[in-house]
């Protein structure tokens, strides 16, 4: 397999942070930590039930690949495809529960990094380290990255629909995420004493469920979308000439249900089809298709016929596809 070459004279340190924008965000500082903290809890065998083993296993999929990639990344990011607002809606509240901020700013900020990708305005980019492509940019303050301007530069059609705004003001994506979480325990704790249970073993239980199906959970898919914006733009083989660092990475490609296939996805931003190869699996892209079967995904963007051979070969009819309706 031919490769493409990548950028020259770029080398990538393991950690660091820009001293130019080390003024600490200590609202995101403080809740990583705490959320980290709640999710270690998990070695403990109090706070473990086979309740929340499967909680957390479902919700790697149901919450990250569904409310993430499927929705925050691929619909309202790239607009690779069209759906019925009440589905939009659902997956909206899907990709919320993850705590990655509201749709507009997580649109915003996505399309600042295609915009700028690898290069000293994007907001992650991996020439300063390693850490701060995965998770340190997260950590402190900066100028290019002033929120109402951000949003309303890169996702203004996000924050003029009425339903993904809600979540924009007074923070209520963090409301409404927090609100699961508490769910969780409510749910798992009047289970128990419905099954005529003590006190102490739905506090147990419901317990479990917060720690292993929300905390854990949620620190778990952090760091899967987190390495879509670290790992792929280090490791990993490329298909194209981008400008960029993108690569694409197929020990992630279960993990990230076909999002660690990068560079396909700089290549060709709008494409619903991540992976371009025959082989190189995208599971989200396979939701996409049943959802065109079953008439509820429409306009799907298919790789471009103008890209190179890779694309052609899983896709030789590509100017021809045509999404249903």
């Amino acid at each position: 397999m031919t490769q493409a070459a990548e950028p020259a004279g770029r080398n990538v340190s393991l950690f660091a942070l820009d001293p130019r924008r080390a003024r600490w965000k200590r609202d995101n500082v403080y809740a990583f930590a705490g959320i980290h903290l709640v999710a270690t809890l998990a070695v403990f065998p109090y706070f473990f039930s086979w309740t929340g083993v499967v909680l957390l296993i479902a919700g790697i999929y149901v919450f990250g690949a569904l409310g993430i990639n499927l929705c925050y990344h691929r619909m309202l990011s790239h607009r690779s495809f069209d759906c019925p607002r009440w589905l939009v809606r659902c997956l909206v509240v899907l990709g919320v529960c993850n705590v990655q901020d509201s749709p507009p700013h997580w649109v915003a900020v996505h399309r600042k990094h295609h915009h700028h990708t690898d290069d000293e305005d994007d907001p992650h980019s991996p020439l300063v380290s390693f850490f701060w492509a995965h998770m340190g940019w997260l950590l402190v303050r900066m100028e290019s990255m002033d929120r109402e301007t951000l949003i309303a530069r890169y996702a203004r059609d996000i924050i003029e629909d009425p339903f993904c705004a809600w979540f924009e003001w007074c923070h209520r994506w963090i409301k409404v995420a927090l609100a699961t979480w508490a769910a969780y325990f409510i749910g798992g704790f009047a289970f128990v004493l419905v099954s005529h249970g003590t006190l102490a073993q739905a506090m147990q239980f419901g317990l479990s469920l917060v720690v292993w199906g929300a905390a854990l959970r949620t620190v778990a898919v952090w760091h899967i979308t987190w390495s879509i914006n670290s790992a792929t733009h280090v490791w990993g083989y490329r298909n194209y000439p981008t400008r960029d660092l993108s690569r694409n990475n197929g020990y992630l490609a279960l993990l990230t249900h076909g999002e660690s296939w990068h560079n396909n996805h700089h290549a060709d931003p709008r494409s619903a089809r991540h992976g371009h190869r025959w082989w190189e699996l995208d599971t989200t892209f396979l939701v996409i298709r049943l959802l065109m079967w079953l008439g509820l995904a429409t306009n799907v963007a298919v790789p471009s016929p103008a890209l190179t051979t890779p694309a052609r070969e899983a896709y030789p009819d590509a100017a021809e596809q045509k999404s249903p309706g």
